[in-house]
């Protein structure tokens, strides 16, 4: 398919936007040069983690910030609306890019394919204040950052972590989920995530490839062998430790909408490009918000005994941590700090797979 080369400049810096899972839960159908049909998908169908959609609505709030920034390298201005008549599972824009002479390119645009997670262990060097700073401004009105610093309060996000991985790891809903979104013996992966970027040493990994295969040999491990410890002390505690902070977003008000999660997912892109931009890493920690909401609204999300007292536990840990006032607002957590980018990462399926036909000939 020809593209038009703004068009396709744009498509291609704004598909490295983050999604859960490395799902790239988004699709583009080319209408004109400057009309673009973005069509968003969800996973709450079969991903555990993927609540009412909201993940992937944040993921697809991403997407259209990185759109707007790459296309403010071309001088245009980019419009998108929602098509409301559209299921909630199928979130749907239309995106308008629009000529703006004189408009500035964002300096954010330059680092859309640097951006990435980094898993492994942080410097515990504290956050510069202008660092804070900038972090802080680059927000759009309507949200702000709330800082967990010091070896208590990193302490305290790191047995969170910890504490909800065991969750994460002993639930044979999630074990479908993880089983699906790693690639084995990767250093890169275009559409999961490679095994070399988990953050576990070479003897772990090759444990959990062969203990993942089935969930009877994943629930003997656990119940016989402490299966779990190893992979949350490398992946959740540790890590929870050696950063120089933990983060969240908080709105202004509660968000409910599908919008109020996409203006959110703009928000957090811009906070980790900003963060790219100074030199920080990030790694996501948004699961402990899910299963609060799952407790907060008495939803069922497991079957298997002890499940849901484990996440009330935790929906109790997570508000202890974040404080009652910021626990209902929270649309982002995670932690950041100094450190090399990760030798390993997800990349993004080619512009061309991402491509659909127009609905109907133009």
């Amino acid at each position: 398919m020809q593209i038009d080369p703004v068009l396709e400049n744009i498509l291609e810096q704004a598909r490295w936007a983050p999604s859960g899972d490395n799902t790239q839960p988004w699709r583009f159908e080319i209408i004109a040069p400057r009309h673009v049909v973005v069509h968003g998908f969800d996973t709450r169908s079969h991903c555990v983690y993927d609540l009412d959609g909201h993940p992937s609505q944040l993921s697809l709030g991403a997407l259209l910030e990185s759109m707007a920034l790459a296309a403010s390298g071309h001088g245009l201005r980019m419009e998108a609306r929602r098509r409301t008549a559209m299921p909630e599972t199928l979130p749907t824009f239309d995106v308008h890019l629009i000529d703006s002479p004189g408009m500035p390119p964002d300096a954010l645009a330059a680092f859309l394919p640097r951006r990435s997670v980094q898993r492994r262990r942080l410097s515990t060097r504290s956050l510069r204040a202008s660092e804070k700073a900038a972090l802080a401004a680059c927000l759009p009105p309507g949200y702000s950052v709330q800082w967990f610093e010091g070896w208590r309060a990193r302490l305290a996000c790191a047995r969170l972590m910890f504490d909800n991985a065991r969750l994460r790891l002993t639930m044979p809903e999630a074990h479908k989920v993880h089983r699906d979104v790693i690639e084995w013996g990767a250093r890169f992966s275009a559409d999961r995530i490679p095994d070399q970027a988990l953050g576990v040493d070479p003897m772990t990994a090759r444990l959990m490839r062969w203990v993942m295969q089935s969930w009877r040999r994943v629930d003997f491990f656990n119940t016989w062998l402490a299966g779990t410890v190893a992979p949350r002390l490398q992946m959740d505690l540790l890590p929870g430790l050696y950063c120089a902070a933990h983060f969240v977003l908080l709105a202004d008000a509660p968000p409910r909408s599908t919008d109020d999660y996409v203006a959110a997912g703009r928000a957090m892109q811009r906070f980790w490009l900003t963060a790219t931009q100074l030199g920080l890493q990030m790694q996501p920690e948004l699961t402990p918000l899910i299963f609060a909401r799952y407790v907060r609204e008495r939803r069922t999300f497991s079957r298997t005994d002890g499940m849901q007292e484990l996440a009330q536990e935790l929906a109790v840990q997570c508000q202890a941590v974040l404080g009652a006032t910021a626990f209902d607002r929270a649309v982002f957590l995670g932690r950041l700090g100094a450190g090399p980018a990760p030798q390993a990462r997800s990349l993004r399926r080619p512009l061309q797979d991402l491509l659909v036909a127009p609905a109907t000939p133009q």
